[in-house]
């Protein structure tokens, strides 16, 4: 692993243990093979709704993205609204690979991906087949072509999210956001829509089970979702920031981390999606298969009351 790149402090024997009720293995096993077939289903049929218009295209991909999320029995809620259409840089903060059907549950878009992926079982294959855009992180050097990338398909009016904490998070903290994907937002003059993610138990306190962090394998990953009950998903979609209002890369990524770290404390007011009714807000990858390789967890979660229960229910 480079020197350069992000590491989180977060660890899976540290963060990623999940405190509430527990699946049988019967209906974990249930879960991954409904996962499976979803995602099957998505290969096969990725190419055909590629040549729908937009509008359709966009449907699809929220509805499948949300079967899969809820095949885990993962209930989701969206806060905010997704407004016009258009090209613009969505950046969220980073816990887990179920972040990427997650936000494509709300807001359908292009992704920001490391190349790693690419040589993952079946989702590899899935993720170019959706449009995913990659990055190889160990070569500093191709870094103003990835950029020049995104700034292509923010120009043509596609919607590209990023991770720019360049590594996952267990949810509890927050890391910095590299400045780099800001550039292709300054240079394709289009607004940047920062996302906060959360993954919450029952009580409201985080879900460790969802975090993918450290060196935890894909399929540690996989089973111990599939294992957890009670976990929901919420998607804060903050105010956009508009083009223009940062000349610098820094100050727009400083402006985007301090957007989504306050969602914590202060979430828009919610306003309804197609699909995935808002409720009342909740204040709130290197080798392989694996995550990055940080030391062991030091910080601590921001409590923050529960949510109510969004009407996207898996029973768990």
């Amino acid at each position: 692993m480079s020197v350069w790149l992000p590491t989180s402090p977060c660890t899976p024997e540290a963060c990623a243990g999940h405190e509430g009720d527990t699946a049988s293995v019967p209906r974990a096993v249930l879960r991954l093979a409904a996962a499976v077939a979803l995602i099957l289903l998505g290969i096969l049929g990725a190419p055909p709704v590629r040549l729908l218009p937009a509008g359709p295209r966009h449907t699809v991909v929220r509805a499948w993205s949300a079967s899969l999320v809820r095949a885990f029995g993962i209930r989701i809620t969206v806060h905010g609204s997704p407004g016009p259409g258009g090209g613009r840089l969505l950046v969220a903060n980073h816990i887990s690979w179920l972040d990427i059907p997650l936000v494509a549950a709300a807001l359908p878009c292009r992704m920001l991906a490391k190349s790693d992926i690419r040589a993952w079982p079946v989702l590899g294959r899935l993720a170019g087949r959706a449009g995913t855009l990659f990055i190889e992180r160990d070569r500093i050097r191709a870094l103003p072509a990835t950029v020049g990338t995104v700034t292509g398909a923010l120009l043509a009016g596609d919607r590209v999210t990023v991770f720019p904490e360049g590594s996952t998070w267990c949810g509890r903290a927050q890391g910095t956001f590299r400045r780099a994907a800001f550039q292709a937002a300054l240079d394709a003059r289009v607004p940047v829509q920062p996302l906060r993610l959360t993954y919450l138990c029952r009580d409201g306190n985080p879900a460790g089970a969802p975090a993918f962090v450290g060196d935890d394998p894909l399929t540690a990953s996989l089973w111990r979702i599939a294992r957890a009950r009670g976990v929901r998903a919420e998607v804060m979609l903050l105010p956009r920031i508009p083009p223009g209002r940062y000349a610098h890369r820094r100050d727009l990524a400083a402006a985007a981390q301090r957007a989504v770290a306050g969602a914590w404390t202060a979430p828009p007011a919610p306003d309804p999606l197609p699909g995935i009714p808002a409720q009342p807000a909740t204040p709130s990858a290197t080798d392989r298969d694996s995550a990055n390789r940080p030391p062991a967890s030091v910080h601590h979660w921001v409590s923050s009351s529960p949510a109510a229960a969004s009407s996207l229910r898996t029973p768990s």
